[in-house]
């Protein structure tokens, strides 16, 4: 992994490509820094590692433990903190809806780094110091509204902290403050998008340009909806709290994956846990770099992905990932096979005929699993004779069992039946606990 360095000597902000042996350099710093915490010298000296020497290679790295959102639960609030409280200024918080919440936390230097490096991202995705940004990511415990406002910030643009929830007032003021750059979950911007058509404001009235959405997985179809709705370019933003927030990863206009900043060092894992070469599919671990508050050394993040390294049609040189397929987390098992929403997801859209609105339902006849996917047809389909809509349906489910290798039940649905949401959008329904059948 041996690459030429590009780095300016007069500008430490400047982006570089570390040589491998910069890699291992910045990776033992984190490493110093997490040895003093209990947790990490119970695990290290239970491999052997006693000191950052005892790390000579990458290889070496490999071995050390992977971190996981289970180990941050069972140190809450602050036992992976590597600062003590009085250098610490913000906390955030996952949500906690399956038990304590994950707790990070941030130096002033660390929410300064935060802040260059999503402005860095955003620069790369064509948002310049004249552009008005409207956040409706969610603000508060989470990192997404707070990563993105303090990163527009600095880059010198206009933020309108509008947070999510509450549509009308959303394109009221996208209308009347000129927003050029749009920022939530994609599956919102699509929300947004059929609000609008809704509204009375014309397209034509806004100065939307740019869309930079994350949070959830989302497919290519996805994106070509939004575009053609909204009327623009859609931008593809990966993070999470436990590593920094948004920011990790940010695409460039050429849409080859995203470009991960050099403050963190990535790695794709197998099934159990070992690493993937470049080009192979597998779980994405991260490792944060220069952070100081809450330095997290090979964190699981559950999300699949791709790495790749080398250099962009934008000129950029280094790692980059394709976009999150799923999440290990979103994944079902059913009859056997592993189901993932984002594979119905891609084969709805490729049909054109309905809307990316669709929910899973999953439940049990007797002792066997079933799928149903709910659908929503669009306007024109819907007014179609029934004759039409059986053979879109049978087409739907054709193509859906061509893709999971199972059968499925398809059940159309009239245009906004489905549940819209103002932030993730829920897409499975698994009824099996509740004895349907």
């Amino acid at each position: 992994m041996n690459k030429v360095i590009k780095q300016d000597e007069n500008n430490k902000d400047e982006e570089f490509v570390r040589t491998e042996e910069q890699w291992l350099k910045a990776l033992r710093q984190t490493i110093e820094r997490v040895i003093p915490i209990p947790y990490y010298q119970e695990h290290f000296h239970a491999i052997g590692i006693t000191q950052v020497e005892d790390i000579k290679t990458i290889q070496d790295f490999e071995r050390l433990p992977l971190t996981t959102k289970e180990d941050l639960r069972k140190n809450y609030p602050f036992g992976l903190f590597a600062e003590p409280m009085d250098n610490i200024v913000r906390l955030h918080a996952s949500s906690g809806t399956t038990g304590k919440p994950t707790v990070v936390g941030y130096t002033r230097n660390d929410i300064r780094l935060w802040a260059k490096i999503v402005a860095k991202g955003l620069e790369r995705a064509g948002v310049t110091r004249k552009d008005v940004v409207q956040i409706a990511y969610g603000y508060g415990l989470f990192t997404g509204g707070m990563g993105l406002h303090y990163g527009c910030e600095e880059l010198g643009a206009v933020v309108v902290p509008i947070s999510g929830g509450n549509t009308a007032r959303q394109l009221m003021l996208m209308r009347d403050f000129g927003t050029t750059v749009l920022a939530c979950t994609p599956s919102y911007a699509l929300y947004l998008a059929e609000s609008l058509e809704e509204s009375g404001i014309s397209r034509e009235e806004l100065k939307l340009k740019i869309g930079v959405f994350g949070a959830e997985p989302w497919t290519e179809g996805m994106r070509e909806q939004i575009e053609a709705r909204l009327g623009i370019k859609a931008f593809d933003i990966y993070g999470l709290s436990e590593t920094m927030g948004p920011g990790v990863a940010l695409e460039c206009p050429a849409h080859r994956g995203l470009h991960i900043d050099d403050h963190f060092y990535p790695e794709v894992l197998d099934p159990e846990g070992k690493p993937l070469p470049v080009g192979e599919q597998g779980e994405l671990v991260i490792t944060s770099l220069d952070k100081e508050g809450f330095p997290v050394l090979r964190y699981r993040t559950k999300d699949l992905t791709t790495l790749h390294y080398g250099t962009c049609s934008c000129g950029q040189v280094g790692w980059t990932m394709e976009r999150v397929s799923a999440r290990v987390d979103d994944m079902l098992i059913i009859r056997g096979v592993n189901v993932f929403p984002s594979q119905v997801e891609e084969a709805i859209l490729s049909l054109g005929w309905f809307e990316p609105h669709y929910l899973l339902v999953v439940y049990r006849t007797g002792n066997l699993d079933q799928l149903e996917v709910q659908v929503e047809v669009n306007e024109t389909s819907f007014f179609d004779e029934v004759r039409e809509l059986e053979s879109r349906q049978e087409q739907l489910k054709q193509r859906i069992e061509e893709v999971l290798g199972i059968s499925v039940r398809i059940r159309l649905v009239e245009p906004k039946s489905i549940p819209r949401s103002e932030g993730k959008a829920i897409r499975v329904r698994d009824e099996r606990k509740l004895g349907r059948g």
